[in-house]
């Protein structure tokens, strides 16, 4: 699907995510299967202005949990928003007048 993207010169405006809710515990259980495992998992992102071969973070050699500082959903949004022209900071209300601001998270510029 990328090589097609890019081969029709999409994959520049196009941002393609793939993640799950969870990662999968480091070691096979007694049911030889993997339960959810939420201290470590992995996001793939391509297109959309991100840099082609880039890795942000590592987890330990277990991988198990992060060995360099994690991102966190808010920060995927807020990378994704960013990537999709939308400023993670915008601000609504919602029906009962409260503001919400789309996301707390801080933009992984590193992966541009």
């Amino acid at each position: 699907m990328l090589e097609d993207l890019s081969v029709r010169g999409l994959l520049d405006e196009t941002l393609v995510v793939c993640l799950g809710e969870f990662g999968r515990t480091p070691k096979i259980n007694g049911a030889a299967g993997r339960d959810h495992w939420a201290a470590c998992n992995s996001v793939v992102l391509a297109g959309g202005g991100v840099r082609g071969g880039c890795v942000h973070g590592a987890s330990d050699r277990q991988a198990a949990y992060p060995s360099t500082p994690p991102a966190s959903p808010d920060d995927l949004a807020a990378t994704i928003y960013h990537a999709l022209g939308i400023d993670p900071r915008t601000e609504f209300t919602d029906r009962l007048g409260r503001p919400w601001t789309l996301t707390q998270g801080r933009v992984l510029r590193e992966v541009f």
